[in-house]
Order: structure tokens, then C-alpha cells, then sequence
């Protein structure tokens, strides 16, 4: 007999019993945030009993929390148009007509709503989006010191720029609700709007502990990070949440907002235009990502019409008139830049801020009052030690007021070879030079600009910065180079004048 090699069970083995997966109620669902789960809870128990009005209202409060503004208002009007509605529905009506941008539909579906604090509360903001200062102020007074409407009162400084003062209700509120963890959020954002980044860090971080993947805290380190060190360093930052989505992260219009802002406007035309709706800063860095290119035409066409209301877009409308009035000769709008510039530099809340003084440095720029610029920038000059820009004004306000030496470290210190090449800046090291006895290192100077080919030896500029190496020397004493920069000059135009100040070159000499 072949006996099998096949095991043969001992005894039947009972089957072990799989834990039945037990549906989540709505509220376990509620409370974990879960509304893409809520709302497909509440449609299945709908299907049996599409007139439940209780599960419609839970409906609609799934929709909205999770975004989806405009399905709960549809699920409220529904509500409305039912008999003897609960007037309540018009406020939450309200509640998505502000999220979605419609504040004045909002704010009629409020006061057709009873008098509550939300419709306080919505009434306030729409009051604020739509600059109706009387309405303002009449819900203003209608605040108390609740969680919800002191949470209204510091969006409203946080909106106005009035960060510190958003962050004092914010701590304060922290102090009496530890557990609500967001208010570290807030505070840290106002910090970062208050440009102490590494204080943000530090708060945010308290958040992140418990919310690692969260967008909105994730986005707000790498916008620090960016701050602090440079976009490789913020797209850094960003790889928590690509790893939790899967690299979906970039679906949230605010990542992808800020990537391109990470990546030096890499894809600015293909992203930015279409989140101008949804992002408004979307739009000034589309008009910064113009003016780098140096298209002032079309940056100009993106703020002509905007009527500035926080201080980046005070700068950004100066700077814009700025460009166009160098470009075209217009004293309007240089004077135009130089009051947007103010505003902005002596406002109680921007005084003491780094664009702040920025702005009032530029302001003063305009105005040729170097010694009030250097003022301005002396006191923010550590933050900026490797900025081009910063560098070349710093360094033109120091040339502007005699500080030749400075003035010239401030000018080497410029590392962009656009820059280095410009007439502007070639003309201004030569004199900074020759004014400080470095006559032979202008000299040097204007020799490799001509070697190369530069647009400072050529032309127009070319004989002007002759002129000025060929006056400055005289007048220095440095008769040598004088003598060879006027020979230059009599054999590009054999004026007489040349001649005689050659002549008595070498007599110095």
C-alpha cells in the first residue's frame, strides 16, 4: 500500500471568527474630521429618507467643513424653500456666500437671518472685505469676549496688517486654551508677517507634533525656511506632506502657489494667472516675476488698477511707477512711488518692519536725501550682506554722500555680472575708486569693459565715463591716467578742450 504524503488534519479546527467591521456613526466621524466619510454616511441614510431634514443639515455641515461651500448652500436654499424653514439657514446660507467670495449676497442672506453672533460676526467681515467703515464699526460694538468673536477681531488686525496686535488677541487667547492648538498657527503666521522667522519656527512647531502633515502648517515652515536660508531649503520642508499625499500635495493651490515662488518663478505663466481669484498675493508675484524679466509693460498692466491695500501692494504699485517712470522720463509717476513709498515706511505698523524701512529708504532715494537713506538702510544692512540689490543702493547712497571707500566695498560686494556690467554701476566704482586713490584700478576697470565689449565702454556711455575718469583724475592729482583718458577722448572728437586739458595733465605730471 503507497501511503499519501499529504498532511492530514489531526481534527476539524474551528474556523477563528473575523472581528466584524463595525460602521463608524457620525458622530465618531465628526469628530475625526473625517466629512469625506460623513457625507457619504449621511447620502446613504438619505436615499431611504430624502425628506429627513436632520440628516440634510448634517449634510450641509459635512459639505461646508469640508469645502465644499457651494454644495451646503445648495442644501440650505433647499432647506429654505421647505415649509416654515428655521430662519437660521439664511445666516448659514450667509456662512457660504462669504466663503465663496460673494460678500455682498453674503451679507444680504445675514440680515435676513435672525440677530446672532454668527451674523455679527459675518456682517463684521463683509463689512471689512467691502470697506463699509460705518457697518464696521456698528458690529464692532456688537463683539463680546467669546473664543469666536475675539477669533473675528484679530482676523480683522491680521487683514488691516496689524499683526501685532492680532498676535496680542491670539496669545491671549492661547493663554485660556491650550488645547486649541491652531491659535499656534496664527501666532506663528503673525510672527512671520512680523519677519521673526525663526520665532514662527519655534511656534509652529508645537503644532506640527500633533498635525505633521497638515498644508497649511507644512506650507508655512517652508515659507519661513524660504525666508531663512532659499527655496531648496523650502522645497525641503514641503517632502513631509508629498510623502503623506503621495505627491498630491501639489493639488493645493497654496503649494503650488509657493513652489513657483521656491523655484525662482519657474512655471509663473502657467501657474500664477489662474489663482489670481483664489490667491491675491498669486497676482503681485506674477507683477515681481514680470518686473525680474524686466516686461514693465506688462507688469504695469496687472496693478494699474489696483487699488492698494496692505502694504506689499503699496510696494509693488511703487515699484511698478518706479520702472516706468525711469523708462519714460515721467516725473508723475516718480513722484506717485515716492508717496506709495511713504505711506508705507511711516505707518504704525510697518515703521519698525524690514520693507518698512526699506520702503522709507526708497522714499528718501527718490528724493536724493541720501544721508536719510543710509539711516534707513545702516539699520537693516545685516539682514541683506549677500543681497545684490541692497548692495548696489547701499552703495550708491554711500558714493551720494562722499563715503567713497565704503561706497566701493558696498559696489564690489555685488556679485550679479548683469549688474557688475551695467554703465550705471561701472561709472560709480570708477569714481569711487578714483576718489579714494585707487586711480589705476579705474583705469583697469574701464579697460575691461572695453576688452569685452561692454555697454559702459561703448557709445554714449563710453565717452561719458571717459569724461568722468578723465575729470575725476585731474582733479585728484592722478595726472597719468587723466593725460591717457583725454588722449581717449581728442581721438574720438578732436576738441580743442581736449587738448588743452592733456596739455595740462602733463604739466602735472
Amino acid at each position: 500500500m503507497i501511503i499519501s504524503k499529504a498532511r492530514v488534519p489531526a481534527g476539524p479546527k474551528a474556523d477563528k471568527a473575523k472581528p466584524e467591521k463595525k460602521v463608524p456613526s457620525l458622530d465618531e466621524l465628526l469628530d475625526s474630521r473625517d466629512y469625506v466619510g460623513a457625507i457619504t454616511l449621511l447620502k446613504f441614510k438619505l436615499q431611504g429618507s430624502r425628506s429627513d431634514v436632520r440628516l440634510t443639515e448634517w449634510l450641509a455641515y459635512a459639505h461646508y467643513h469640508h469645502g465644499e461651500h457651494d454644495k451646503a448652500l445648495a442644501l440650505y436654499q433647499e432647506l429654505l424653500r421647505q415649509d416654515d424653514p428655521d430662519s437660521l439657514y439664511h445666516t448659514y446660507s450667509a456662512a457660504c456666500y462669504y466663503y465663496m467670495g460673494l460678500t455682498q449676497q453674503a451679507a444680504e442672506a445675514a440680515q435676513q437671518g435672525p440677530r446672532c453672533p454668527l451674523a455679527t460676526r459675518i456682517l463684521f467681515h463683509c463689512a471689512q472685505k467691502s470697506g463699509d467703515e460705518d457697518s464696521l464699526m456698528a458690529q464692532h460694538s456688537q463683539l463680546t469676549d467669546s473664543l469666536e468673536d475675539q477669533l473675528s477681531l484679530a482676523a480683522l488686525h491680521f487683514n488691516r496688517s496689524h499683526h501685532q496686535e492680532a498676535t496680542d488677541i491670539y496669545k491671549a487667547l492661547l493663554l485660556d486654551n491650550r488645547e486649541l492648538l491652531a491659535l499656534n498657527v496664527y501666532v506663528a503666521l503673525c510672527y512671520a508677517k512680523l519677519d521673526y522667522y525663526d520665532v514662527s519656527q519655534e511656534i509652529l512647531q508645537v503644532y506640527l507634533n500633533s498635525f505633521p502633515t497638515s498644508p497649511i502648517a507644512v506650507n508655512l515652515k517652508a515659507c519661513n525656511a524660504f525666508r531663512l536660508f532659499n527655496g531648496k531649503a523650502a522645497e525641503a520642508e514641503l517632502k513631509p506632506l508629498a510623502d503623506a499625499t503621495r505627491g498630491k500635495h501639489t493639488e493645493h493651490d497654496l503649494v503650488r502657489h509657493n513652489l513657483v515662488v521656491f523655484k525662482g518663478g519657474e512655471g509663473a505663466l502657467q501657474v500664477l494667472p489662474g489663482l489670481g481669484d483664489v490667491l491675491p498675493e498669486a497676482v503681485l508675484n506674477l507683477v515681481t516675476h514680470h518686473l525680474r524679466r524686466g516686461e514693465v509693460t506688462e507688469a504695469h498692466a496687472l496693478v494699474k488698477d489696483l487699488n492698494p491695500t496692505t502694504p506689499q501692494e503699496y510696494i509693488l504699485k511703487a515699484v511698478v511707477s518706479v520702472c516706468l517712470g525711469h523708462a519714460s522720463g515721467s516725473q508723475e509717476h516718480l513722484k506717485a512711488a515716492q508717496q506709495y513709498f511713504q505711506l508705507v515706511g511711516s505707518s504704525a505698523s510697518e515703521c519698525d518692519t524690514i520693507p518698512g524701512r526699506q520702503a522709507m529708504a526708497s522714499c528718501f532715494f527718490l528724493m536724493k536725501l541720501f544721508e536719510d537713506v543710509l539711516v534707513f538702510l545702516s539699520s537693516i544692512k545685516s539682514y541683506f550682506s549677500t543681497d545684490d540689490d541692497f548692495n548696489w543702493d547701499y552703495g550708491l547712497a554711500l558714493a551720494a554722500t562722499g563715503k567713497y571707500r565704503e561706497a566701493e566695498e558696498a559696489l564690489g560686494a555685488v556679485q550679479n555680472e548683469k549688474y557688475r556690467s551695467d554703465p550705471i554701476w561701472v561709472s560709480w566704482m570708477c569714481r569711487c575708486l578714483i576718489l579714494s586713490g585707487r586711480t589705476a584700478q579705474a583705469w583697469l576697470l574701464y579697460t575691461a569693459a572695453q576688452d569685452f565689449g561692454g555697454a559702459a565702454a561703448r557709445g554714449e556711455e563710453g565717452y561719458a565715463l571717459l569724461q568722468l575718469i578723465a575729470n575725476d583724475c585731474y582733479r585728484m592729482g592722478a595726472f597719468y591716467y587723466a593725460i591717457k583718458a583725454f588722449d581717449v577722448l581728442e581721438r574720438l572728437d578732436p576738441n580743442p578742450e581736449f587738448f588743452e586739458a592733456k596739455r595740462g595733465a602733463a604739466v602735472g605730471v
